[in-house]
């Protein structure tokens, strides 16, 4: 997760992309609550690869990791030389068992992680195979290929960016020897590569097939997560509408944070409210709204808006960054 998000300006400029929120927690606590339940068991420790993100950012990932009982660590890429180069920053946890996820996808799924095999990759079947990575696989399931990009159709699952490996100690070898070979693929050390080596070496690779995919890559596509999670997690989600008066209309699923304040708003479906965040005369749907934010006299649908915003007086489709103001 040391990208600097730059498809999710201005909403990155002062929150890394992972830890922005969706459905009242951040991408990658998301993320690691369901790879948790995937692998059915506990989780030693947790390795972040992260761009120089400040002692604040640093200490929620701790945070998280230790909200499932693991230990958190914190590793840094300062040149971006690809994924195989930035799994290698945290070579210290490639110990035994790894998973490898990359921070701004979400998945959905039920199935169950094989760890009889050499190795797990996450995919999911995609309209448009054309503009990711895919595999190939036998009438054994055992994957035959990885093809960037086909021009031509031969594959139809899209690697996810999660993965499992049986030895770390395998995939830090595989890895080092890219670097000390100077294996490029478009200019950087690919994490594909290694795995493609693995595989000519006997490797046994299975597809895990998720039900559901969803990307956090911009602010439209966020916020159809956002939607999607809370409606995978809508049990999670329960309102006491105790709280605000017969003003208020919320149409479930959405989340709503702490210490916020509604006065004659309808709201949802699909949005979250952070905390600290008081709405009046709004009407919203479809959007997420961030902490410490004030919005008067709005309507909005299909939006994201940061964190103490202040709005009065509009309807639009927005995405505002944080210490934004109008009207």
């Amino acid at each position: 997760m040391a990208g600097m998000g730059k498809r999710m300006r201005p909403h990155t400029l002062t929150t890394p992309k992972p830890l922005v929120p969706v459905a009242g927690k951040s991408i990658v606590n998301w993320l690691i609550e369901d790879i948790a339940a995937v692998c059915g068991e506990t989780i030693d420790e947790i390795g972040f690869v992260v761009g120089r993100f400040g002692d604040e950012t640093e200490a929620e990932l701790i945070r998280i990791a230790e909200s499932v009982g693991a230990k958190g660590k914190i590793f840094y890429q300062d040149k971006a030389e690809g994924t195989g180069h930035a799994i290698l920053c945290a070579r210290e946890c490639l110990k035994g068992e790894v998973i490898v996820a990359f921070a701004d996808t979400l998945f959905r799924t039920e199935f169950n992680l094989d760890k009889t095999k050499d190795g797990v990759i996450w995919v999911h079947q995609v309209d448009n195979p054309s503009s990711f990575g895919v595999v190939k696989y036998n009438e054994n399931n055992i994957i035959t290929d990885f093809i960037e990009k086909p021009k031509e159709f031969v594959s139809d699952l899209a690697i996810i960016g999660i993965y499992y490996f049986k030895s770390g100690e395998t995939l830090e070898s595989e890895l080092q020897y890219l670097i000390d070979n100077d294996i490029k693929d478009k200019g950087e050390y690919q994490l594909t590569n290694a795995m493609e080596n693995m595989k000519n070496k006997g490797m046994q690779f299975v597809p895990g097939k998720v039900d559901e995919w969803l990307d956090c890559g911009n602010y439209a596509a966020t916020v159809y997560t956002n939607q999607r999670v809370l409606v995978n997690k809508s049990s999670q989600m329960k309102i006491d509408m105790n709280q605000f008066d017969n003003s208020v209309s919320i149409i479930e699923p959405c989340f709503i944070g702490e210490n916020v304040q509604l006065i004659n708003c309808q709201i949802g479906p699909f949005v979250s409210i952070g905390n600290n965040t008081s709405l009046e005369n709004c009407v919203i749907s479809n959007t997420i709204i961030q902490d410490n934010s004030n919005l008067k006299n709005f309507k909005c649908e299909n939006s994201m808006i940061g964190n103490h915003v202040v709005l009065n007086g509009d309807s639009l489709e927005y995405s505002i960054g944080d210490y934004s103001s109008q009207g």
